[in-house]
């Protein structure tokens, strides 16, 4: 059977959840998934986890010139988030006025559309954060 683009792209896991990796031999988390732990190489043992999608802001920033395509969402705030178990990502915050946004608050991990291809191609979704009260 032969998936469509759209078909096989919804099928990456990773991509509607935080679907990371725990190596059990040095506890560590990461996103995305890894095949071999980067800390431990080889002597690592890998499993496929449920990230939890919550963390705090470690560092963030306005953006008002933005990347092609991306220039009808100015200004938009990214942030630099570390995870309850650990790992950093790289999101927008979204839904949260700009004075509201601070380092140390809490955010959780929410799926919405980043872009589309044109306006009969795939759509593509992706994590964002949103702050927690």
């Amino acid at each position: 059977m032969k998936l469509s683009i759209p078909g096989s792209w919804r099928r990456r896991k990773e991509r509607y959840s935080l679907i990371g990796s725990f190596c059990s031999t040095c506890n560590n988390y990461f996103f995305p998934t890894r095949s071999v732990c980067p800390k431990c190489r080889r002597k690592g043992k890998i499993a496929e986890i449920q990230l939890k999608p919550e963390g705090e802001i470690l560092s963030f920033t306005e953006v008002n010139v933005a990347p092609s395509g991306f220039e009808m969402s100015v200004p938009y705030i990214l942030a630099l988030v570390k995870l309850s178990d650990g790992p950093i990502l790289l999101g927008e915050i979204v839904d949260a006025e700009t004075d509201l946004i601070d380092i140390g608050k809490r955010v959780g991990v929410v799926f919405r559309k980043i872009r589309e291809d044109g306006s009969e191609g795939v759509i593509h979704y992706g994590y964002k954060f949103v702050l927690k009260e």
